[in-house]
């Protein structure tokens, strides 16, 4: 018997790029989702909050594969160990496949406002660590920054008086479809541990992503670069670099930027402004990542 693949995010950016994917090759889904949902060809809903809990353990059951590609603005660790203690109880998973992020063993969090802007980072590191640890075969993927995360800057800075910018950064970003193809693919392999990660073709400022996105839409708003939160040189307080959040030599992805800007591509899911999140989560995402002023005699 061939039980169906499990997929926590299944309705979010990644996760309907994916479950498509994953038909395509013969699997049937079962998506794990905070509110109840008719069945489709191929496809079962079951209800379910990694938040609280509430029907985990029935979500899992019978799941060989689970693919965990659910993300939230906070809480993703707890959201893992959740998850992972639900496989344990059912004692079946034989491959557990979970979706991170570039950055998250090199950014460094050492202070209280390093996590209000970068906790992010430090929350998928704890999670890549809970499914490492799980004593079930797992593959983790990283990922660069999808499109949709600078859409979703641009559309929280035009409900200011400007765009902000982290100063000096540079991104790679990459297109969510070109992740999906891979995440698919994983899916279907044995598990591989931490696998190499995926990036998009090129590396660019941050600024000329904000700058080209008000472009394609036809909006007007100031970019302004702003320095991120924690850093003190001075006192050889390490904080974030582009290095941790962009890797020219994993340049998989095949989908540009600039082509993803073009009128037909701009109603794509790739660069709908919900980062992959659940619609209550999408601002909150949006704002917990954006840049803010430091202010002066920051205290670690």
């Amino acid at each position: 018997m061939v039980y169906p693949i499990l997929v926590t995010g299944g309705t979010g950016t990644l996760g309907s790029e994916l479950v498509p994917r994953l038909l395509a090759a013969g699997r049937t889904v079962r998506i794990l989702s905070r509110s109840a949902r008719p069945n489709t060809e191929g496809v079962d809903y079951v209800v379910g909050d990694l938040e609280t809990g509430d029907g985990i353990d029935a979500a899992v059951a019978g799941a060989e594969i689970v693919v965990h590609a659910a993300g939230s603005a906070k809480g993703d660790a707890a959201k893992a160990e959740t998850l992972v203690s639900a496989l344990r109880r059912a004692g079946i998973a034989r491959h557990l496949l979970y979706m991170s992020v570039v950055g998250a063993d090199t950014t460094p969090v050492v202070s209280s406002i390093d996590r209000s802007t970068l906790g992010y980072f430090e929350a998928k590191r704890k999670a890549e660590l809970l499914v490492s640890g799980s004593g079930i075969p797992f593959t983790t993927l990283r990922a660069t920054q999808f499109h949709s995360f600078f859409v979703a800057i641009v559309e929280l800075g035009l409900r200011l008086p400007f765009v902000p910018s982290f100063a000096g950064f540079r991104y790679q970003p990459v297109d969510v479809r070109d992740v999906a193809q891979r995440l698919a693919e994983l899916t279907l392999r044995e598990p591989e541990g931490l696998v190499e990660e995926i990036g998009g073709p090129r590396v660019y400022p941050m600024e000329d992503l904000l700058k080209d996105y008000l472009r394609a839409i036809g909006r007007k708003r100031l970019v302004v670069p702003m320095p991120i939160p924690g850093a003190q040189p001075e006192r050889n307080v390490p904080v974030q670099t582009s290095r941790s959040t962009t890797r020219p030599e994993s340049a998989h992805g095949k989908s540009s930027w600039p082509k993803s800007l073009r009128p037909r591509h701009l109603t794509n899911r790739s660069l709908e402004p919900d980062c992959g999140l659940p619609k209550a989560d999408q601002r909150a995402h949006a704002s917990a990542h954006a840049p803010r002023p430091s202010p002066p005699d920051q205290k670690i």
